[in-house]
């Protein structure tokens, strides 16, 4: 039902599922190549008492399914809704997402050193061209539900939101061009500042940072002139503040398009285990469609 009306109007992709069409076309063949060298691997491995091709068919092509795992990922349904769009069942909705998803993340790096992570001299270079900017630091929180356990739920249990929430940082480049790091699914209570400096040994030590008032302490990040008590701030101060607010808009920006995706702003209703293997294929969805992160044909 929901394939055939993206097929029928592609240009409401982006609205449906955080993408548009023909970044989703260039997804599902590397989606589907890598789902046949699962199967291939897998049947390799596979003792067969049956001859191939039996069994029940599967109700949805694998276009469908990797459709519905990004519908789930951008407007968050029930598994049963999710079910009664795709024409199957709840079990086999729930089962068909939590199989796409790891294949997703694969093929989707959620950030630009995770990207070169794999090659030592192209992450070095990477880490050479980024000091030549100011890279903007933000953090964001999400909701989750309050653990029955008592001395867990304290664990996750924000001040600052007044509810549970796991908390998340990102790091990005200037004008919100690209997602440079990201670091997922730290109870709710840490710092900022403590986020911050356990991330910042992924740069070189002469990169510099830009980030809001949580961030101040820190080494090689400028942040906001704060008002001290009975004094205000003098017209200077107050145009710094100005400007880097002005810089650090796009850092917002970028966690406004991963909010997008319902999975990253809605109360988290899956098993906390699935939390960053979840939010950092949305970091590389957010990547896909901002056009950094360009996938092969």
């Amino acid at each position: 039902m929901v394939f055939d009306y993206i097929e029928k109007y592609p240009h409401r992709t982006k609205q449906i599922l955080g993408i548009s069409y023909k970044q989703l076309q260039s997804l599902l063949n590397c989606a589907i190549k890598r789902h046949q060298d699962i199967k291939t691997k897998q049947e390799s491995q596979k003792i067969r008492m049956n001859a191939s091709g039996g069994g029940r068919p599967e109700k949805l092509s694998t276009d469908e399914q990797v459709c519905l795992c990004l519908f789930y990922l951008r407007q968050m349904p029930t598994f049963l809704v999710l079910g009664i769009l795709f024409e199957v069942s709840k079990t086999e909705a729930n089962d068909t997402f939590h199989y796409w998803i790891p294949i997703l993340r694969d093929i989707l790096p959620a950030s630009l050193l995770e990207q070169v992570s794999n090659n030592e001299s192209d992450l070095l270079f990477v880490q050479e061209i980024l000091t030549n900017f100011r890279l903007l630091v933000d953090s964001l929180e999400q909701p989750i539900y309050r653990d029955s356990d008592q001395k867990e739920q304290q664990k996750y249990f924000s001040g600052k939101k007044r509810q549970h929430t796991l908390k998340s940082l990102m790091i990005g480049i200037p004008e919100g061009k690209d997602i440079v790091e990201v670091e997922i699914g730290v109870p709710g209570p840490t710092a900022d500042i403590k986020l911050f400096r356990q991330s910042q040994h992924k740069f070189d030590k002469s990169q510099t940072f830009s980030g809001d008032k949580g961030f101040q302490g820190g080494e090689n990040i400028t942040t906001p002139h704060k008002r001290k008590p009975k004094r205000e701030l003098t017209q200077q101060q107050k145009d710094e503040n100005k400007a880097l607010s002005s810089n650090r808009i796009f850092i917002e920006h970028l966690i406004r398009l991963l909010k997008i995706f319902r999975i990253a702003s809605q109360r988290f209703r899956l098993k906390l285990d699935t939390y960053e293997q979840i939010i950092f294929t949305v970091c590389g969805l957010v990547r896909l469609r901002i056009g950094s992160l360009i996938l092969p044909t």
